[in-house]
């Protein structure tokens, strides 16, 4: 809530004596800028303000707090370490009771990685500040308080004025805002910020553990590094746009820093002091005040506040409450003089998923005359099954409007899913009629493909492919990320039918397939198709490969005829002719024509047969 919505009364502890002290001796070990002046108040050089988006929609609505200042020694290591009152008192304030300091680490568990760094030590500080760690851990075995916790209505009488904007869902009240929960969420941020965080389906502000991932969300939403001092402080601020505030919880984050340890639930050191106090009035809002703890004194002066203002007769004495301004006494504020709103000149509200939205949506604020008002609060809210973000993840954005009455929502970006979603553009704490936008999503897209690799693609009949089919997709010369992509044997450039033989794919259940879908390109645009194989089927073939967006690549494959085999001999077939030594023999020759009847051929074989001498 913007500083400049009323000014609150508040209660400086650090005035006293004491508190002085505390805070000098803290004052050396806090975070960098954090420093003491001559009357021991703290101060923090750049931590005046917070960005205007945060400080405009801080989560509380600026609502009071618990000023406690932790010990001057460091925390006990447990309940019963130490001597004497400081002794007990530093192991008290160090105990967190054991669910809700579950939930401050379950929290920074599930923020862990997204680059925020957020300690669960900073959602104890506020947890301690804000509600005193759930009253001293006052909460069932699910995390939900066993009372609500709510803050003073929001009613612009000493507080920040917020009429209702949750028709009393959270807190009761149908007239205006409350804080509500541990965590002290006004109702228009927990419409937004709220989170689930015990699994239950449920997001609910009275749950510590919703309440801390809800926390640490908002500190971590506009990619803030909680490990750096500016954006630490400035996170604190969007919380609660206060320098003592800051200053408060920066004590207690370094105190716990220091060391803390598990205590029992419900038996957690409530805090005294609050902000808002004054002299011998307990605050306004049911269920804001704990009992007071033995040799403690509810309700004690505050050395920082000014004494009230004589009253007039009749009005009450110092101890009552002012009352509110009569409605025709009280001016009005921009956003009372809000009639409508107006769609300032938006244009189309379409992208590829994935991709930020060139265009930003535009609302303006007029009066019934039609005239621009300025400093009015315009929530936009993301309606409808997407997960498109604005900048920094959320699904609501608030911004102020200009001198001319507009306000520019921050940059829309695509997520993944695609289709038709809105965006709302309502008034904050008025029931104006709000102005829908329609945007959408188309699926990511390439506008070219090529075939990574020159090398033939071919194989013999039967076998399979070498290797397989890569490609790179773009769009608009970069690289085409997510890209689905679609592969299919066709029968041939003229005709997108698929064909019944010829080179496939394998299934996982390696059946043989010849169209694949839902293909996804990598971070370089790239995809490799699984191996192809071929059947008996020789030829030349074509495999289509297309992506959303009209990107098309055509890759020949050829798949060569099976060599033929030799036939083997056959060892049962007749002899060849040419190899019987009788085949070219002629019947009728008289093989003893030519032998000399006096060869004795029953003579020694090895004996050279003698020839008589020739007449």
């Amino acid at each position: 809530m913007a500083a400049h919505i009323g000014r609150r009364l508040r209660k400086g502890a650090a005035t006293t004596a004491v508190a002085a002290a505390a805070v000098a001796a803290l004052s050396a070990s806090q975070a960098p800028g954090v420093t003491v002046d001559d009357q021991g108040r703290q101060s923090a050089g750049d931590a005046t303000s917070a960005p205007d988006a945060a400080a405009d929609d801080s989560a509380t609505g600026n609502s009071p707090y618990y000023t406690d200042l932790p010990p001057l020694n460091s925390p006990a290591p447990s309940p019963s370490a130490g001597s004497g009152e400081a002794g007990d008192r530093s192991a008290a304030e160090a105990g967190i009771p054991a669910t809700v300091l579950d939930a401050y680490k379950k929290a920074e568990a599930a923020l862990r990685g997204t680059g925020c760094n957020l300690p669960w030590q900073l959602l104890a500080a506020i947890g301690k500040v804000e509600s005193g760690q759930a009253r001293g851990g006052r909460v069932d075995a699910d995390g939900t308080t066993v009372s609500p916790i709510l803050g003073p209505q929001l009613d612009g009488n000493g507080f920040a004025l917020i009429r209702d904007t949750d028709n009393g869902a959270y807190d009761g009240n149908r007239m205006y805002d409350q804080a509500v929960g541990p965590m002290q969420f006004i109702p228009s941020t927990w419409s937004w910020a709220g989170r689930d965080g015990n699994g239950d389906g449920r997001k609910d502000p009275n749950n510590i553990y919703d309440a801390a991932l809800a926390a640490g969300h908002y500190l971590c939403r506009y990619d803030w590094d909680l490990s750096q001092p500016g954006d630490l402080r400035k996170a604190i601020l969007s919380y609660n746009n206060s320098t003592d505030y800051l200053n408060t919880v920066l004590s207690w984050l370094e105190y716990y820093r220091k060391g803390t340890h598990e205590i029992p639930d419900g038996t957690g050191a409530l805090p005294d002091d609050r902000s808002d106090a004054r002299p011998g009035v307990t605050p306004s809002a049911p269920g804001t005040t704990p009992p007071a703890r033995p040799g403690t004194r509810p309700g004690k002066p505050s050395g920082s506040r000014p004494s009230p203002s004589p009253t007039a007769p009749g009005t009450g004495g110092p101890s009552t409450p002012p009352t509110t301004p009569p409605p025709s006494t009280t001016p009005p504020t921009p956003t009372d003089t809000v009639h409508h709103l107006e769609d300032a000149g938006t244009g189309t509200l379409t992208a590829m998923a994935g991709h930020t939205f060139a265009e930003r949506i535009s609302t303006r604020a007029e009066t019934q005359a039609g005239k621009a008002v300025a400093k009015v609060r315009i929530r936009f809210t993301i309606v409808g099954d997407t997960d498109s973000t604005f900048a920094g993840g959320e699904s609501v954005a608030t911004v102020t409007t200009d001198a001319s009455g507009v306000a520019v929502a921050p940059a829309l970006r695509a997520g993944e899913r695609t289709g038709a979603f809105a965006v709302q553009a309502a008034v904050v704490g008025r029931s104006v009629k709000g102005v829908p936008y329609k945007v959408t999503v188309t699926q990511r897209a390439a506008d070219a493909l090529t075939r990574v690799g020159e090398k033939e693609l071919a194989c013999v009949a039967g076998g399979e492919f070498d290797e397989p089919v890569a490609v790179e997709a773009t769009y608009g010369g970069e690289a085409a990320e997510k890209v689905a992509v679609t592969a299919k044997l066709v029968t041939s450039a003229d005709d997108p039918a698929e064909i019944d033989k010829g080179p496939y794919f394998k299934d996982d259940d390696g059946k043989a397939v010849r169209t694949l879908t839902g293909r996804l390109t990598d971070a370089d645009g790239r995809l490799t198709l699984p191996k192809l194989y071929a059947d008996d089927t020789a030829g030349t073939f074509l495999l289509r490969i297309t992506t959303a967006g009209g990107a098309t690549l055509d890759v020949e494959l050829t798949v060569e005829p099976a060599a033929t085999p030799s036939p083997a001999p056959d060892p049962s077939a007749d002899p060849d002719p040419s190899t019987d030594p009788s085949a070219d023999l002629d019947p009728s020759t008289d093989l003893s024509a030519d032998l000399d009847p006096s060869t004795d051929l029953s003579a020694d074989p090895s004996t050279e047969p003698s020839r008589a001498p020739a007449a």
